[in-house]
């Protein structure tokens, strides 16, 4: 099958194309559709997305050799979560005193993470083939986010939702002559970085914990602590491409995927009838943040 071809219906979301074949939309919706921009639900993809990410080796060491204490996701989970999100709606929706402020602070940390010479794999933070592949992810799950939880986008929606998210990448080092010129070629860019991607067993260790939302020093009792686990890997899983799951090593099949469409179509609904502010919560108030940071002095990442 080639990228220009369509998907056909059955297969899960995060398998498509980001070029695949939109349906129409009826203008009604479509203007209701405009206004969504970073969606609250997209929370539930974090972790899949984390994972994507690191599953450039050069990245998942990055991250995993990290001497950013304050940033490293599997000792302040909340921390570093409410810098990502924070980052996602600067670049996408901040003004141009927020991005240069976050700018800054990102640069800040990025310049004391490095290998080393016992490093597995080589790696900068500042290397901006490992940042266009991070950006790309990101935009990758804001689209899976949307065609789950709102629905399809008609062409020109898709067109502009990519040009928004090419700032995921370029407000960082990334030039934008780097980012693949349109929707086309993003999926090539796409199918060619999987040839890159590797996880093993050290930094899938790593990962584990994060696919399955175990917070340290938070331990529910064990029936509860299994169930919630359980949930918490479904949703990862889910949103994950099999590419990932298979350097995961997480099991997918057909029940998998019923019991993950069934609890995004309930989500999908308590969605539709939310109002805006809902639907955009935490990022909206991320925004707001990210201005009181900024007016008293207090970091940004």
């Amino acid at each position: 099958m080639t990228l220009n071809e369509s998907v056909p219906a059955a297969l899960p979301v995060v398998e498509r194309p980001i070029n695949d074949v939109v349906v129409d939309v009826p203008t009604g919706r479509r203007a209701r559709r405009g206004d969504d921009g970073m969606l609250g639900l997209g929370l539930l993809a974090g972790p899949a997305n984390v994972i994507m990410q690191l599953a450039r080796p050069a990245v998942g060491y990055g991250v995993l050799e990290s001497r950013v204490e304050s940033g490293r996701v599997d000792r302040h989970p909340i921390k570093r979560a409410r810098t990502t999100f924070t980052y996602l709606a600067v670049s996408t929706n901040g003004t141009p005193e927020q991005q240069k402020a976050f700018r800054r602070a990102v640069n800040g940390a990025h310049a004391q993470v490095f290998s080393t010479d016992e490093s597995p794999v080589k790696y900068h933070a500042f290397d901006k083939d490992l940042q266009l592949w991070v950006g790309a992810c990101l935009y990758k799950g804001v689209v899976d986010v949307h065609r789950l939880f709102v629905g399809e986008m008609d062409e020109e929606t898709a067109d502009r939702v990519y040009v928004q998210g090419r700032a995921l990448a370029t407000m960082l080092q990334v030039p934008e002559s780097m980012w693949p010129a349109d929707r086309e070629a993003f999926d090539r860019y796409w199918a060619a970085s999987l040839d890159e991607v590797h996880i093993d067993d050290t930094v899938r260790e790593y990962l584990y914990p994060i696919a399955a939302s175990r917070l340290r020093g938070l331990r529910l009792p064990g029936p509860l602590q299994r169930r919630n686990e359980e949930l918490a890997l479904l949703i990862t899983t889910g949103f994950l491409p099999q590419r990932f799951r298979d350097e995961m090593r997480l099991p997918w099949g057909p029940d998998h995927q019923r019991r993950f469409d069934r609890l995004m179509k309930v989500l999908r609904v308590a969605n539709t009838v939310s109002p805006k502010f809902v639907r955009q919560f935490p990022f909206n108030l991320l925004l707001k943040d990210v201005d009181r940071r900024i007016r008293t002095g207090r970091p940004l990442v």
